[in-house]
């Protein structure tokens, strides 16, 4: 509950930074405009979030035939979660990992690398897929869908709002709420906010990882299988850098970018030392429900 109440929190900042920017550059009508185009980018990002990502993995989907295990494995554990059975993906690499996406339950996919497929022991590999259709279940593609296109929204009027500040375009002393400072103000905003906006979105990131490991821990019904199979996941993750869009890492099960060195404040994904602490913390209560 801390962590769900934690994202909604960072949604609210993320959104507010949005609404500022767009304020500062143009005043109410640049209000107005942020508001229209995070709306609209919601929108899409709401409805093709599931095919631009599995496209960009270059995921496959196959078939109960191709991959019975792995079907019955899924629509068993979905079955304990009560969720109606995804779509199921394949990826063509090595390195092993996984993710979900889909706007909605009734519209949603796990996708599979197949290394993950050949190192992980069965009771590893339902803690992944647990993991991931605990993703599906608390909604957090959507989630992270609308913070991206935020993200992305505020990016993008940062750039406009650092062009308009250095030409003098943008609101002039007469708007309303504008002022001789307001220029230098808008320059220093448009600097600050897709930092801090990035910062926000890997906060939500980190957030929802530590949630779906505590529901799927739950849909399984123990926690250390997951922790063994993260432990695992990380260690290949080092030493076979997975190809992945950067832009996509946040989806992944583990950070598929993982060889490099970031700061925890610049990560998409909370210390798998941590995940696997809370993981082994759990006891027989809070794997009920």
């Amino acid at each position: 509950m801390n962590n769900t109440f934690k994202t909604f929190i960072l949604l609210a900042g993320l959104t507010a930074l949005l609404l500022l920017i767009g304020q500062a550059l143009a005043g109410k009508q640049g209000l107005y405009f942020a508001l229209f185009m995070a709306l609209i980018m919601n929108f899409v990002g709401y409805w093709f979030s599931d095919k631009i990502a599995l496209a960009m993995s270059g995921a496959q989907e196959v078939s109960p035939d191709q991959a019975p295990d792995l079907h019955r494995m899924v629509e068993r554990l979905c079955m304990q979660a009560r969720l109606p059975k995804p779509r199921v993906y394949v990826i063509p690499q090595d390195t092993p990992n996984a993710f979900a996406t889909g706007r909605n339950p009734e519209h949603a996919a796990v996708a599979v690398t197949e290394g993950i497929l050949r190192i992980l022991k069965p009771q590893e590999l339902e803690g992944v897929l647990a993991h991931e259709l605990a993703h599906i279940k608390n909604r957090d593609i959507l989630i992270s869908s609308v913070a991206a296109v935020i993200a992305g929204a505020i990016s993008h009027l940062a750039m406009m709002a650092q062009w308009g500040a250095m030409f003098g375009i943008g609101r002039s002393d007469d708007d309303e709420g504008g002022g001789g400072g307001n220029i230098i103000g808008a320059l220093l905003l448009a600097i600050v906010a897709p930092m801090a906006a990035m910062l926000i979105q890997m906060a939500i990131s980190r957030s929802r990882e530590y949630v779906a490991d505590a529901t799927g821990a739950r849909i399984i019904g123990a926690g250390r299988p997951l922790a063994n199979a993260l432990l695992k996941l990380e260690e290949y993750n080092k030493q076979i850098p997975m190809q992945v869009n950067p832009a996509t890492a946040q989806m992944y099960i583990v950070n598929p970018l993982s060889g490099q060195s970031f700061m925890r404040l610049f990560s998409t994904h909370p210390p798998i030392e941590e995940r696997v602490a809370r993981l082994l913390a759990m006891r027989p209560g809070d794997l009920m429900g």
